[in-house]
């Protein structure tokens, strides 16, 4: 399925392809704080609406996921990385996709502190 999703004030929109029954609560220190809950897609099911420039990148800790979020409204729809098995992800927080049901999602705690 199609799904459109954005941060809060839209400088950053994006479609995504994927079917999202499932989230991640990952609770490293980044994810606990700002709250999103992950699915994770390919990157190439991950289009960008808005020009790249609107974004700003934060990384942390190994420094192999880059953070997007928005230098307007702060918030972070998305990041990206590689996966263990080499296949470039596109990590998508679910909350930034207003048509989804979240009460309907099964979430599961991820430890990523440990990782």
């Amino acid at each position: 399925m199609l799904y459109e999703g954005s941060c809060h004030c839209g400088n950053i929109a994006f479609n995504v392809e994927g079917e999202f029954a499932e989230a991640l609560d990952c609770n490293c220190s980044l994810c606990r704080r700002r709250g999103g809950l992950l699915a994770f897609v390919p990157r190439e099911k991950l289009v960008l609406k808005t020009p790249e420039d609107n974004m700003l990148t934060y990384t942390f800790n190994r420094h192999v996921i880059r953070h997007h979020f928005c230098a307007n409204c702060g918030i972070a729809p998305f990041g990206e990385g590689v996966a263990p098995n080499g296949s470039v992800m596109a990590s998508i927080n679910l909350r930034c996709i207003p048509e989804l049901d979240l009460g309907a999602l099964k979430v599961t705690a991820y430890d990523g502190a440990a990782h």
